[in-house]
């Protein structure tokens, strides 16, 4: 019986050996991925903000121009309607917008799995992992020495540290003696000894629309950033009274009120 058992057993054995190599060789199937396009327009209340142009007031009633605007964008994630959220690579998930670059103001996602996606996610600046990384793990538009974060003035090399968000313009309600005001705003919370944290994480719900990513639709996710929102928050910023603010336990507050900058204008497929 031993022996007769051992022979009716080599069949079955054969058959499951055969159908692991057949597993182990099949290629498996890509899902379908696709891209989408975020734009990112820079207003002030129901105003397109432009440089140096238009004048603008503030709950304060403070009039003021724009001369620059400029934030960091990193950590990217899309949320999904089936819970499978996309978060895009962190080494391809940093972008600096600025108001005097058009192009910066739209940004392109590839390799976005296909799906039905109800909101978005980001950081307001940069996190403090790559903050303190080494300097190789930042190039591109984190290279601190050249491109527009030297541009721009986006780093603090006497404080070691990106600005976030940089707000320049001029006001007549402004204490320096130039009639400017200054909003840098950075901090990530220290190397070695804890400062000041200013990393914002600002979410968007879609509400009713879509995005929808499959490889034959274009799908684009037009943002707005209201920075009269960074004026008039849950703290009211008044010009006059914070002229300059940097690397200040008052930036606490700025960063507090422009989280809440940005919202949905509409999301386009094409």
């Amino acid at each position: 019986m031993k022996r007769r058992f051992s022979y009716l057993l080599l069949p079955f054995m054969a058959v499951f050996v055969s159908a692991s190599l057949n597993s182990c060789t099949d290629d498996p199937v890509p899902l379908p991925t696709g891209s989408i396009k975020v734009k990112f327009d820079n207003v002030v209340g129901s105003k397109d903000l432009k440089l140096n142009a238009e004048t603008y007031a503030n709950a304060s009633k403070e009039n003021f121009t724009v001369s620059r605007l400029n934030y960091y964008i990193s950590n990217i994630k899309f949320i999904a309607s089936n819970g499978n959220n996309f978060t895009v690579p962190q080494d391809s998930s940093y972008f600096l917008i600025r108001e005097g670059n058009v192009d910066s103001q739209q940004i392109t996602i590839n390799n976005v799995p296909a799906g039905n996606y109800t909101g978005i996610e980001f950081v307001i600046g940069i996190d403090s992992l790559r903050s303190v990384s080494d300097i190789s793990k930042r190039k591109g538009i984190l290279d601190q020495t050249s491109g527009p974060t030297n541009e721009e003035g986006m780093y603090w090399n006497w404080n070691p540290g990106y600005i976030f968000f940089m707000l320049e313009g001029d006001s007549d309600s402004a204490t320096s003696s130039n009639g400017k005001f200054y909003y840098h705003i950075g901090g990530f919370g220290g190397l070695t000894l804890k400062t000041l944290n200013n990393i914002r994480v600002t979410k968007i719900d879609f509400g009713a629309q879509r995005a929808t990513v499959s490889k034959n639709a274009a799908t684009q996710i037009n943002l707005k950033a209201d920075i009269l929102k960074m004026f008039n928050g849950p703290t009211k910023v008044s010009i006059k009274e914070n002229s300059s603010v940097m690397f200040t336990p008052y930036s606490k507050n700025i960063a507090d009120n422009y989280v809440s900058m940005f919202s949905l204008d509409q999301i386009i497929i094409k």
